[in-house]
């Protein structure tokens, strides 16, 4: 199996933001592999150990990046792997760290915040704390996405378990995305 230092993963199904992102990390040094969904990650890797991931939290496939992450970590537990994506919410940061990542950063953000990311290996006890309190609305968001990485992103599933018709559920996602 073929490790590389300046090996990187993008899973990404965005076809145009893949592109974009791995151009940037290329005219860095970086040589990209590119994989949409988890099937594809594994078929990567059975060749390959990238050095660095860059993970999408809402990929292809059954799967969410989560699994992702889990199965990146399982294959080499120094990679360091940012995920990355624009549904944040407290409940899939703190799984994503709990299953490998080393960071976790909301859309938009640019090859000079992942790549800083990449070189945080210890957390910050600088990091201001806010005296924000959340309104019900983003609370309400952090609980429907705590409950979609349960389900592994399932809509029907998270649906029934947070007492909501689907379509509500697909509605209020639809309403906050973004990318």
């Amino acid at each position: 199996m073929e490790t590389e230092d300046r090996l990187l993963l993008l899973v990404e199904d965005d076809e145009a933001f893949a592109r974009t992102l791995s151009r940037s990390f290329e005219r860095r040094g970086y040589r990209v592999l590119l994989a949409a969904s988890l099937p594809e990650v594994e078929a990567l890797l059975t060749t390959r150990t990238p050095a660095f991931a860059v993970v999408d939290l809402k990929i292809k496939g059954e799967a969410s990046g989560l699994a992702c992450v889990q199965t990146l970590h399982a294959v080499s537990q120094t990679m360091r792997i940012v995920v990355l994506t624009g549904f944040a919410s407290i409940a899939t940061a703190v799984e994503a760290v709990k299953l490998g990542a080393c960071h976790y950063l909301a859309k938009p953000s640019n090859t000079d915040d992942i790549e800083a990311a990449f070189g945080q290996t210890e957390g910050n006890t600088d990091v201001q704390i806010t005296n924000r309190t959340s309104s019900i609305k983003t609370l309400e968001w952090e609980r429907i996405h705590e409950v979609l990485a349960e389900t592994g992103f399932n809509i029907s599933e998270a649906a029934r378990r947070l007492g909501m018709h689907r379509r509500t559920l697909a509605r209020k996602m639809d309403k906050r995305q973004v990318n």
